[in-house]
């Protein structure tokens, strides 16, 4: 911001005018969502990603409040930019501007230390396109960030790069785009242990010994769907027991086994069933409508983006919901009655 205002003084001119022209934009002429509005940021009603958006949005508004304080307390820093105090030479809407602008331009480098994980390429988004699945990727040499190819590539060809271990809401807040190829994409389940269970301690220190929390989140990645309920059953099993004695059968055993009975096995399943039924029931549109919407030309950037990435996240959820109705047909006896259960673990 503040070499942006010296204006041609400033050496970076000639970038910072390439950053204001592409306005954190992707590959697909979109900007990144943090700069949305609010009737734009409905097109993500329903899914997760919405709320990460107003949650980084935040954490960029807490940056900004901060500023003053580092002005004051690192002056050494600002002493080549002899203006007012940050937030008085800047409003917020400059400053989250700037901020989208830089944060398009970091990319997620491998096989180096944590430190030096994340690196700014200058020109990499305006001149490269991303892909989640290709071979070509920035690399950390010394200390330059090298673009390293996988083929050769002829005068005008488009260069491809891979950008990463990075699900669809990722790439979508940082560079404005989603990769409906993504093999990273994911949705997140929170699953917890209630704590208002007079088992609870004896559940949390089971559910410790095989690794997983009291508050524990499972990743459902895109086409392994089967995989992912099956990591969840043992863990929702251990929510549903209630008898004391089956409690410390499961104590004693070296594994994440509950005993199961039918009845058990269908109230856990219709649970998940009613979870994934709600999560689809809270998006505006269809599936079928969010293809028929795609198919439109004419349609605006952001919603064929937006409309991208929840149809994503549909065919998840509906993977899901397949895969446990799967599960409940297969029961010896598909009639059978769910068990109460009232102290059932919690689905977020």
């Amino acid at each position: 911001m503040y070499e942006k205002k010296q204006g041609k003084k400033s050496f970076w001119l000639p970038y910072i005018r390439e950053l204001d022209r592409q306005r954190g934009r992707g590959q697909l002429a979109v900007e990144s969502p943090l700069l949305w509005s609010e009737t734009e940021l409905a097109y993500l009603t329903g899914s997760p990603t919405k709320a990460e958006i107003l949650e980084r949005a935040e954490g960029i508004k807490r940056e900004y409040n901060e500023l003053d304080t580092v002005w004051f307390m690192a002056g050494s820093l600002f002493q080549q930019y002899p203006y007012d105090i940050p937030t008085e030479a800047f409003t917020f809407e400059i400053f989250k501007q700037a901020f989208v602008a830089v944060q398009s331009c970091v990319v997620h480098l491998q096989k180096v230390s944590l430190a030096r994980r994340f690196a700014l390429v200058p020109l990499g988004p305006p001149l490269l396109a991303y892909s989640s699945k290709c071979k070509a990727m920035l690399a950390a040499v010394d200390d330059a960030v090298q673009l390293v190819v996988d083929r050769p590539y002829k005068a005008g060809e488009s260069i491809v790069v891979w950008c990463g271990p990075q699900p669809n809401s990722k790439l979508l807040i940082n560079y404005g785009f989603v990769d409906e190829d993504n093999p990273y994409d994911r949705l997140v389940v929170e699953a917890a242990l209630n704590t208002e269970d007079p088992q609870y301690q004896d559940k949390r220190m089971v559910a410790q010994r095989n690794g997983k929390l009291s508050v524990q989140v499972f990743h459902v990645h895109a086409g392994r769907e089967k995989e992912a309920i099956s990591d969840m059953l043992p863990y929702l099993r251990l929510g549903y027991v209630s008898d004391t004695s089956e409690m410390q059968s499961v104590i004693s055993s070296l594994g994440p086994i509950c005993p199961v009975s039918p009845c058990m096995e269908r109230a856990v399943l219709d649970q998940l069933a009613d979870y994934f039924k709600a999560r689809l029931a809270g998006y505006p549109a269809t599936l079928s409508e969010d293809e028929a919407m795609l198919t439109d030309y004419n349609l605006h950037p952001k919603k064929r983006v937006a409309t991208q990435l929840v149809r994503m996240e549909k065919k998840m959820l509906n993977a899901c919901l397949q895969v446990t109705a799967d599960m409940i047909m297969l029961l010896p006896d598909v009639t059978v009655s769910p068990c109460p259960a009232p102290y059932a673990p919690l689905l977020n």
